[in-house]
């Protein structure tokens, strides 16, 4: 009777019992107590049998950006990882009928043989720049993956544009069109961790933020000697000018697309490669001006009203009464177009920034990263 009861006793319990299901596994990579870990690839945390509900992650004391895929079976950092740090990775998975997991590790990155680093951008933080304006980022050394520092560079303005690269030191990032007029920019280069040659990794990160102001476009006709300004479509300025005399490709004024790159009152301009005596000498004092290249062409005052407006009698530049050169002057910004026309020397692309001279396929085809449409 007793041996009847216990196992009447034992089938009710199995059929009461129920089967626990397996804890999802997490896994990291980086793998944890890893001493010398790759940067490049970044930090992901994978959950097999479950989805992630937390991973927190820090490089030092710095929170550690990412995100979750769809499913959040797999979340990954944001960038690549910092060198020469340790990092601390805490997890939660949960599975089926809520079965928890968890997991807590540190690993350290490698130390690199050799840095690189951000030496220049142009603009700078917070400058309001014309609608022409490039961003223009210089390294400290020379860049070899030059898809993976194109990578990690983040332009946030919602306007279309693209990098092409200047030599393995610089690259430039263009829009397809001009700027829209008041628009917001941000460029975020997440440096830190990129591979950017064998034992080479960039150290720091660096953001700057500008903004496009009024739109003011000039035009230059060297037949007629007349620039028209505009802001914001309205003709805000008509100026007789004079340019390049033309009798030599020096003293000829190029036409193309120019940007003002920068201005100074007064600016000493000497003719280059002719010493004093020699045919073609000068040094001269000018007021106002605003240079658009670097073959010494500037948007200048000159007191010679006689030619203004009638003749092209300067050594290259594009020169104006006083009182309009002083006008131009103070409302110039950074990277405000300048358009000459009607000489028979083209302005080229790596003179100054005038990167305008460009086609957008062309100017695509400096960039390492594939075309995307």
């Amino acid at each position: 009777m007793r041996l009847a009861v216990t196992i009447m006793i034992l089938l009710l319990l199995a059929a009461c019992a129920r089967v626990v299901p397996p804890a999802p596994r997490i896994t990291m990579s980086p793998a944890a107590d890893t001493a010398s870990a790759a940067t490049e690839r970044g930090l992901t945390v994978t959950a097999d049998g479950g989805r992630l509900t937390s991973v927190l992650a820090y490089a030092g004391r710095d929170l550690v950006p990412g995100s979750f895929d769809a499913s959040r079976a797999t979340w990954h950092s944001s960038w690549t990882l910092r060198p020469g740090t340790e990092y601390v990775v805490n997890a939660v998975a949960t599975g089926r009928d809520g079965v928890t997991a968890q997991i807590a590790g540190r690993f350290r990155t490698l130390r690199p043989q050799h840095t690189l680093a951000i030496g220049s951008v142009t603009p700078a933080d917070g400058e309001t720049v014309g609608v022409g304006m490039p961003i223009i980022v210089t390294f400290t050394g020379p860049v070899e993956d030059r898809a993976a520092v194109e990578r990690a560079l983040e332009v946030r303005s919602g306007v279309e544009g693209a990098w092409h690269w200047f030599g393995d030191r610089q690259v430039v990032y263009r829009t397809r069109s001009m700027w829209p007029a008041r628009r917001k920019v941000v460029l975020d280069a997440h440096l830190t961790g990129v591979r950017t040659g064998p034992g080479t990794y960039g150290t720091a990160d660096r953001t700057v933020s500008f903004e496009v102001g009024r739109a003011m476009v000039s035009t230059v006709d060297t037949r007629t000697h007349q620039m028209v300004v505009k802001q914001d479509g309205e003709v805000a300025r008509r100026m007789a000018v004079s340019a390049g005399m033309g009798t030599t490709e020096e003293y000829t004024t190029t036409s193309g697309v120019h940007l003002t790159m920068d201005k100074a009152d007064p600016v000493r301009m000497i003719s280059p490669g002719r010493e004093k005596g020699e045919p073609g000498y000068y040094d001269e004092v000018i007021d106002y001006a605003v240079r658009i290249s670097n073959s010494g062409e500037y948007v200048h005052a000159m007191d010679n009203e006689w030619a203004q407006g009638r003749a092209n009698v300067s050594h290259g530049c594009i020169n104006a009464r006083p009182d309009q050169a002083e006008w131009f002057f103070e409302h110039a910004l950074r990277g405000d177009p300048v358009i000459i026309t009607g000489t028979t020397r083209k302005l080229a692309p790596d003179n100054g920034w005038g990167f305008w001279q460009f086609t957008w396929a062309d100017w695509l085809s400096g960039s390492e990263l594939p075309i995307q449409s």
